[in-house]
């Protein structure tokens, strides 16, 4: 069967979009499955960089038609938006995307709730991106939210957003005294963008399962990493959706049987944005160091990273969870001026040693990482095209990463652009 799942394997940002984009040059079609536009997938192409956040990094391919999957929550204006900055740039969408029609809207209310909720100090603070990503997945849940097929009937439509909105309001003015939102104002929005989205929307599970059945090679791509899983992650500090592997089945109506390989993305070290537990990050010089020599910055909000070392406990979590089946493992190039690399190998809580992830977050916030220490190349990777040129030692640091988290590494990215990528 020939279906592929890219999943990040730590907290996001792993480099997936450029992984993605490597791979959609053999595929006929890419899917996005879950998360919203509060992710981004960074692509470095002839000069010119791309930040997609609701497309398939697969649409800078022209053969590749692309997927918002039904467990994707689709904020119409950005999805306008995107697609207009990537026609600007010479990239043809006509015909190349399509869009569940199962899959949920986002709406002002939804990003003004996210963001009234962080500020307000009533609850916890989570560290989102303000996009509406939460409270738009509780009317999923809650079954009062309103879907890609609502924009066809523009009498339920107005009804259903006429419910919502009332609902909304009181909690804006009861909750949180902030003013009530324009039923009028939203409803002439969504009516202003819908000829514009209703001819890319149609049953993709369909589409998708006639596909396999043609033998059409299909990517599915997530967003966010395994441990923002709001099942499996550092709950709460968690996104609203399913980025592990099986979040593909559920966001996209493939069946687990047509599934062959799951590709799972790690950075050489570890980052996570937002707040909670991070065993392993580096507050203060090294950590800095790390952040500048790697760039790391939100590609949706800019944000800095929180950086620190290689955290297996994660990657060998990550591993299970997701059913791994190969490792693409990127950003390599960071660790070369490094003189040596500290890997985390278990944790230390009290007087015991933890080998495996813990779900207790009280816990886990005191956990002390367990280090052995590699030896730096000091040696420029980023003009290797072969896995045998890399230097020794960053041979033997892959090679030890990949027999400790027993899976098979078959990518290292060394730069972000394309040609900067070995394939073992």
């Amino acid at each position: 069967m020939p279906v592929t799942i890219v999943v990040g394997a730590q907290w996001g940002d792993e480099g997936k979009g450029k992984i993605v984009d490597i791979l959609s040059s053999e595929m006929d079609l890419v899917v996005r499955y879950q998360g919203g536009a509060n992710a981004g997938h960074t692509i470095n192409l002839k000069g010119n960089k791309f930040i997609l956040h609701l497309i398939p990094s697969g649409i800078l391919h022209p053969q590749t038609t692309c997927i918002i999957g039904n467990g994707v929550v689709v904020d119409p204006v950005a999805l306008l938006e995107e697609m207009n900055l990537l026609e600007n740039k010479g990239i043809k969408i006509d015909g190349r995307l399509k869009i569940s029609n199962r899959a949920h809207l986002i709406f002002p209310y939804h990003k003004l709730l996210d963001q009234i909720k962080e500020a307000s100090g009533f609850e916890q603070r989570i560290g989102t991106t303000g996009r509406g990503i939460g409270p738009a997945y509780s009317d999923k849940i809650n079954r009062c939210g309103i879907r890609m097929i609502d924009l066809f009937d523009q009498k339920t439509l107005a009804e259903k957003l006429k419910m919502r909105v009332t609902a909304v309001n009181e909690i804006l003015q009861s909750i949180y005294q902030q003013a009530p939102v324009s039923l009028s104002d939203i409803l002439q929005e969504i009516i202003k963008v819908s000829p514009v989205i209703k001819p890319l929307v149609t049953d993709t599970t369909l589409l998708l399962n006639n596909a396999i059945s043609k033998g059409k090679k299909i990517l599915m791509e997530g967003a966010q990493g395994t441990l923002l899983d709001v099942d499996h992650g550092t709950y709460p500090f968690v996104t609203s959706s399913n980025p592990v592997s099986a979040g593909a089945c559920l966001g996209s109506g493939i069946g687990p049987t047509k599934i062959n390989h799951i590709l799972g993305v790690v950075k050489a070290y570890t980052t996570r944005v937002g707040e909670g537990p991070f065993p392993t990050e580096l507050k203060g010089k090294e950590g800095t160091a790390l952040r500048e020599a790697g760039q790391e910055y939100g590609a949706t909000t800019g944000r800095p990273r929180r950086c620190g070392w290689f955290d297996l406990v994660v990657a060998r979590y990550a591993a299970r969870i997701n059913g791994l089946t190969s490792l693409a493992i990127t950003k390599l190039d960071v660790l070369d001026s490094l003189n040596k690399i500290n890997v985390c190998t278990a944790y230390q809580y009290k007087d015991e040693r933890i080998d495996e992830f813990p779900a207790d977050i009280n816990i886990l916030e005191k956990c002390k990482p367990i280090y052995e220490t590699l030896p730096g190349w000091n040696s420029t990777t980023s003009d290797v095209l072969r896995y045998n040129q890399l230097p020794l030692k960053a041979q033997k640091y892959l090679e030890y990463l990949e027999s400790h988290i027993e899976v098979p590494v078959s990518m290292i990215s060394v730069g972000a652009m394309r040609d900067k990528t070995i394939f073992k």
